[in-house]
């Protein structure tokens, strides 16, 4: 069960108190790299929404953006400094594509860190980059081409990613380990975990369960490969549990490792 952080220090942290916790856990450190495509559309505002008729995405955009500027150049007077921190967080596109278009019509300029309005310069006379990750265009693609001046925009990222494993697999250690890492774990991580660890618990009961009556490796790989998927029944759904041969003798390894069985040859012992 894998939980990403954010922060060397925070897995560092996490791992400390999974382990007060008595929970068996592992750091992990990984460089990883994403590749993402953009199209761009550029023009003045009421260029881009005089030819967005009907093209959804672009239509959205251009309302977001006038809904940022709006609220933006209502509490900012003429001859105000601002933080860049005050005008907008990072998760407030509308916002940074107004920014961006007023300090490039040289109504917004830096002074000392800060940002000073010089003149309020209608949206409609602002020339502005509109940016959409492709697949959310692909079907306008061609249509876009005909209306817009696009461009594209392809970024590489190579990050460094921090985890921690969770090795258990008896349920109430899984659901003291996901409580323990609310406060640390991201969101997403943590929803997968939480399924991650149901899935591996089940599938641990179902081969100590046939362990009992299968003492041979082959045979109980053979009798858990009959029993997939695994379908767990949930209140509102269900957990479907796939795996192939090899990952059932990993899996196998891991429940050695933890203690619930040994295998020695073509030997189990539970």
């Amino acid at each position: 069960m894998r939980l990403e952080v954010l922060s060397r220090e925070d897995m560092n942290a996490l791992s400390r108190e999974l382990s007060r916790a008595g929970i068996m856990n592992r750091t992990k450190e990984e460089i990883s790299s994403r590749i993402s495509h953009y199209v761009t559309v550029d023009g003045t505002y009421a260029e881009l929404l005089e030819r967005a008729e009907g093209m959804e995405p672009i239509e959205e955009a251009l309302e977001e953006l006038r809904f940022a500027y709006d609220e933006m150049l209502g509490k900012w007077e003429v001859g105000e400094e601002r933080n860049l921190e005050e005008l907008f967080d990072e998760s407030n596109l509308g916002k940074l594509v107004a920014v961006t278009a007023l300090i490039e019509a040289g109504a917004v300029e830096e002074k000392d860190g800060k940002l000073v309005l010089r003149e309020k310069v209608p949206l409609e006379v602002l020339r502005v980059e509109l940016r959409f990750p492709i697949e959310d265009v692909e079907e306008y693609l061609e249509e876009l081409e005909k209306r817009f001046e696009v461009g594209m925009v392809t970024e590489y990222t190579l990050e460094k990613r921090y985890f921690v494993e969770v090795m258990e697999v008896e349920g109430e250690l899984i659901e003291a380990a996901l409580e323990i890492a609310e406060e640390y774990a991201t969101e997403e991580s943590l929803v997968n975990a939480t399924f991650e660890g149901i899935a591996r618990s089940v599938l641990a009961n179902v081969i100590l369960e046939l362990a009992e009556r299968h003492r041979r490796k082959n045979e109980l790989i053979e009798a858990i490969m009959e029993r997939e998927p695994i379908v767990v029944e949930e209140e509102h759904g269900r957990v479907n549990i796939y795996f192939d041969e090899d990952a059932i003798e990993d899996f196998l390894k891991e429940l050695q490792t933890l203690g619930y069985l040994k295998v020695k040859g073509n030997r189990i012992w539970v």
